[in-house]
């Protein structure tokens, strides 16, 4: 027979075996509606304090929400985009979502999380422009992450892009009235800005107000930016998109944001169209701009 020490050391062994042979928790992606009749995914459009374009769809445990820029809140004027100093509306806010029977809710703000954080640092203020707002569970058998026309995302994009390169957006401003051959924009990254934090892109045709939060993949399809501003330099009528990557980097700095995770799409990314970036490529190297 065991002594009663001995028997306590056998017992602490068998649990610290069953730790260790026990699986780890996966993060499984939520069950999608089909792409053909979903009626929620990247590129409705949303409205907060105005109309705006959605980017992607992302998700954490039973959560599922649509991303926006988070200057589609602003309470101030279309100058205002440093996010620590402009007024925004606040967390908790409905938001109307084109095919959703019922308001999401803005859960996420990075303005309202770096101004409570006090951040201090000068390109994470000027370029961190991403919102997530929640979808109503009555909706989530309404919610595909494919992007149209396009397909994708393959997954998130985490190195900055090369000169020149190739993108692609999906922009649904209302004030195309409902005409989508101009939504899907191919176009090229111009240059990097703010330590990575933005990307100067020129795509056809421009992104335009009310594309405002569209997102961007690269030549992989991979997600890499959210649409953030128009811009007159370097080159006309192009557009500052800021850097998924760094901007859920830093969603994932606060816990109630710590698993957010993006949504796949559920038909790989393809060119389906002719790609019209070749001019603006010539256009941005009689600029001198790029190799």
């Amino acid at each position: 027979m065991l002594p009663t020490s001995m028997k306590a050391l056998v017992a602490l062994l068998a649990a610290a075996s069953s730790v260790a042979g026990s699986p780890v928790p996966t993060k499984r992606a939520p069950t999608w509606a089909d792409r053909n009749t979903a009626t929620i995914h990247p590129g409705v459009n949303t409205n907060t304090a105005g109309s705006c374009t959605s980017n992607f769809i992302f998700y954490q445990g039973s959560d599922i929400y649509i991303g926006q820029a988070a200057h589609c809140a602003s309470t101030g004027e279309s100058t205002d985009t440093d996010g620590c100093t402009s007024g925004s509306l606040p967390e908790g806010t409905q938001v109307q979502i084109t095919g959703a029977s019922k308001p999401g809710t803005l859960a996420y703000s990075s303005w309202q999380r770096m101004q409570q954080r006090g951040e201090t640092d000068a390109n994470t203020c000027a370029f961190n422009d991403l919102a997530l707002v929640l979808i109503d569970p009555a909706d989530h058998d309404k919610v595909n992450p494919t992007v149209p026309t396009f397909g994708g995302p393959n997954g998130l994009r985490s190195s900055g892009l090369a000169s020149l390169e190739q993108v692609y957006s999906y922009g649904n401003s209302i004030l195309r009235g409902g005409v989508t051959l101009l939504s899907p924009k191919y176009g090229v990254n111009i240059q990097e800005q703010g330590d990575g934090w933005s990307h100067n892109v020129g795509t056809v045709s421009p992104g335009i107000p009310g594309d405002s939060g569209s997102g961007f993949m690269d030549k992989s399809g991979n997600a890499f930016g959210v649409l953030s501003t128009l811009q007159f330099a370097p080159l006309p009528a192009s557009n500052g998109v800021g850097d998924l990557a760094k901007e859920l980097a830093y969603a994932k700095t606060f816990d109630d944001f710590a698993g957010i995770q993006l949504a796949t799409g559920t038909t790989p990314f393809a060119v389906a169209l002719p790609d019209l970036s070749t001019g603006l490529v010539s256009s941005a190297k009689a600029l001198g701009l790029g190799a």
